[in-house]
């Protein structure tokens, strides 16, 4: 078995754990022996003490997956409740089936109330006649040590009896370890070295990872648990949790592309996230580190944007906002520009601005100083989504400069900008006539208009969209909004009402969209589908930054 793969596999099941924990029944968690009501626990994670601060990845779930399944049990629904056991006992045996392990005879009895899951070194020899071997290490606490140490001894000697590896026995430092001499000679051990070292249980894919482990606790310097930076994260976020993810991205993106070292050392980027349960579902609280020039910003708002209000409730995708010029700069300055996150953005807006003809940073965001809406709307008749822009008129721009400037990029294009009265109101659309041949028996030829855009000022408000029905759902009062159904203003509910904005995701309805038009959403989608199976939405809110530290929350409406 390749060990990378294993390892994803890991860590996607604890991510399936911590979805399966977003149960939407949390009042009556008080009444339950779980002691989650509050989101979590306050504890950090044990387990960083052993992992070098300059490591990759470290996820890690705080509370024992029995407690998570019997959560999700409680779910109202009798089917619900079945299916969300079924699944977690799916994972159980497909993880386990790898290993040869029983997990409720023999993990069960002595797993405590820690996983932890790290890759600590990109490649843990250094030696390049050898390739690339990343260091892989699984820390898990234990309620019974001794029970802890049976399952090891037992592990082990079934190995030996079947005569598929020699084990090898090592002290170092005072601690015992045990592993394979030959590995490879194995596929039911990808974790080949163990150790207990006083609660926590360590498996790792060579004993070198072991033995850096145990350095890093003895010399408190190089461990992630006292880096500065993973500190003043963790500080940002006092809210209960069930879990913690860290991330090095510079690292991060080299283990990926199986390098030795990063391509770009001298960046530092880390992320770290906290999950606490809540009411419908998830909310992750998220500290960003590294974006230069970062200082103490308050949110920008109190209350969601009036731009808001102009989209349908059918919407998919929104992002919403205030001052979209001064984010973009915030944005461009603060991120390297050879950075993964900066990559990954500059070739998001290439993808939208390329069908527009438009380059967004030149000629959109300097004009948008004010509030502005973005939203994708589904087409009633299945044909393909229309967006939604709304910007709010700011006394220092020349709205009709910008107006006049985007008819003549349109009548550039071959288009006609003429008036049409629509829901009371004036708006401008963009029209080619082309000829269509009808498919009866005459064959005859007709003309037709293609609507490229429609744009009109309402209000405080100039809204644009790609069609006389997306602008006529956007200015109709008798069309219900997004901002007042009940599940936006739930899910709102949940997050902090001082932020910088929202973007929301409408999962359940936009995924087969997403998945035909952006290959990446594929790639994400077979990911974590363990995740998204049971996901209903997405929201994510930036809350400024404090003490150089980007915060921001992200809402995940789990339907378990």
């Amino acid at each position: 078995m390749k060990l990378r793969p294993f390892f994803l596999t890991l860590t996607l099941s604890v991510i399936l754990l911590l979805s399966l924990a977003g149960g939407s029944l949390s009042w009556i968690l008080g009444q339950s022996p779980l002691n989650l009501l509050q989101g979590g626990v306050t504890k950090e994670p044990t387990a960083a003490i052993f992992v070098p601060k300059q490591a990759p990845v470290m996820v890690s779930l705080l509370v024992n997956p029995d407690r998570l399944d019997a959560l999700a049990r409680l779910i109202a629904s009798p089917q619900n409740r079945r299916r969300s056991h079924k699944e977690l006992l799916t994972l159980e045996k497909t993880l386990l089936a790898k290993t040869g392990l029983d997990y409720q005879t023999q993990i069960q009895p002595w797993l405590g109330e820690e996983i932890t899951l790290a890759v600590t070194s990109l490649d843990f020899d250094h030696d390049p006649d050898n390739g690339v071997k990343p260091g892989y290490l699984l820390a898990v606490s234990t309620k019974d040590q001794q029970l802890a140490k049976e399952f090891l001894q037992t592990s082990y000697s079934k190995e030996a009896i079947a005569g598929s590896s020699d084990l090898i026995f090592e002290s170092y430092k005072g601690v015992n370890l045990i592993a394979q001499r030959n590995p490879n000679l194995t596929k039911n051990t990808p974790l080949s070295a163990s150790a207990v070292v006083g609660n926590m249980v360590l498996f790792a894919n060579d004993t070198a990872v072991l033995r850096e482990a145990i350095n890093n606790v003895q010399v408190p310097d190089l461990n992630l648990r006292n880096a500065t930076g993973y500190q003043d994260a963790l500080k940002t976020i006092t809210d209960p949790k069930i879990g913690v993810v860290y991330t090095n991205f510079p690292a991060l993106s080299a283990w990926l592309a199986n390098l030795p070292i990063p391509e770009l050392p001298e960046i530092t980027q880390t992320l770290t996230i906290a999950f606490s349960i809540k009411s419908d579902g998830l909310v992750a609280q998220t500290a960003l580190i590294g974006v230069s020039g970062e200082s103490d910003r308050l949110p920008a708002l109190s209350a969601p944007v009036g731009a808001l209000a102009y989209l349908p409730a059918t919407t998919l995708l929104t992002a919403t906002g205030t001052d979209l010029n001064q984010l973009w700069q915030q944005i461009e300055t603060g991120l390297d520009v050879d950075s993964p996150l900066q990559q990954v953005l500059n070739r998001s807006i290439s993808y939208l601005q390329e069908p527009l003809g438009l380059n967004l940073t030149k000629d959109v965001f300097p004009w948008v100083q004010g509030e502005f809406s973005l939203g994708l709307v589904p087409d009633h008749d299945g044909g393909e989504p229309d967006w939604i822009f709304v910007a709010q008129k700011v006394p220092d721009v020349d709205i009709n400069g910008v107006l006049k400037q985007f008819d003549e990029l349109a009548k550039s294009k071959g288009y006609s900008a003429g008036n049409l009265s629509l829901s009371g109101q004036t708006v401008t659309v963009w029209t080619k006539l082309r000829t269509a041949v009808k498919t009866d028996k005459n064959s005859l030829a007709r003309l037709e208009a293609q609507v490229s855009g429609v744009y009109g000022e309402i209000d405080d408000y100039v809204i644009f969209s790609t069609s006389v029905e997306a602008m006529s759902q956007a200015i109709s009062s008798d069309s219900l909004k997004l901002v007042n159904t009940e599940e936006f203003q739930n899910i709102i509910a949940g997050l902090s009402p001082e932020n910088d904005g929202y973007f929301y995701l409408n999962w359940q309805e936009s995924e087969p969209i997403l998945t035909k038009k952006l290959p990446i959403a594929r790639v994400v989608e077979f990911g974590v589908k363990p995740l998204l199976k049971n996901l209903r939405s997405f929201t994510l809110s930036s809350e400024g930054s404090e003490q150089g530290i980007r915060r921001a929350t992200i809402f995940f409406n789990v339907g378990v």
